[in-house]
C-alpha cells in the first residue's frame, strides 16, 4: 500500500495532464526523452520568436532508421508542431530525407520576397548505415553552407 500525498503534492498532481509535455509554458512537465526531442524544436521557434524572427522547422529522416520511435512521437505531436510552424516528412530514404533539409537551408535562392520565414532550421535523423550512405548530401551541404 502506498503512503499518501501530502496536500501540497497531490494539488500540484492533480492539475498534471497529458499534454503538458508539449504545451506548457512554464513550469515541471514530465516527459520521456523521445518526448524531449520532439519539445526541443517547439522551444526553439519559441526562442526565436521572442527575437521577432519568424521560423520555422523541417524533420525529417528514414523511417527504417527510427530513433527510439522518434517518428511515431512527431506524428502524434503534429498538433503541436504545426501550431510552431514544424513539418515532419519522413524521406523515403536517408539522402532524400538529408537533400530536403540541404534545400530549406537555401532560402537565399528564393526569388526576392518569396519567403515566408525569416529563417528555417532543419532536423535530420538517422543511425550508422544511414549516416553512411548519407556522405554526398553531407558534404555538398556542408560546402555550400547555409543562407545568413
Amino acid at each position: 500500500m502506498n503512503a499518501p500525498l501530502p496536500e501540497h503534492l497531490r494539488q500540484a498532481l492533480a492539475n498534471v495532464t497529458l499534454d503538458d509535455k508539449y504545451s506548457l509554458a512554464s513550469g515541471r512537465a514530465f516527459m520521456s526523452g523521445v518526448q524531449a526531442l520532439v519539445r526541443l524544436p517547439m522551444l526553439q521557434q519559441e526562442r526565436d520568436a521572442l527575437a521577432g524572427k519568424k521560423t520555422g522547422a523541417l524533420i525529417s529522416g528514414y523511417r527504417g532508421s527510427p530513433l527510439g520511435g522518434y517518428d511515431q512521437a512527431l506524428w502524434k505531436a503534429k498538433p503541436y508542431l504545426e501550431k510552431h510552424n514544424i513539418v515532419f516528412q519522413p524521406g523515403v530514404n536517408e539522402e532524400l530525407a538529408a537533400t530536403a533539409l540541404w534545400g530549406t537551408q537555401q532560402l537565399g535562392f528564393a526569388p526576392p520576397g518569396s519567403n515566408k520565414m525569416d529563417g528555417v532550421f532543419g532536423i535530420w535523423y538517422g543511425k550508422g548505415p544511414g549516416v553512411d550512405r548519407c556522405s554526398d548530401v553531407f558534404k555538398h551541404a556542408n560546402m555550400a553552407g547555409t543562407t545568413p
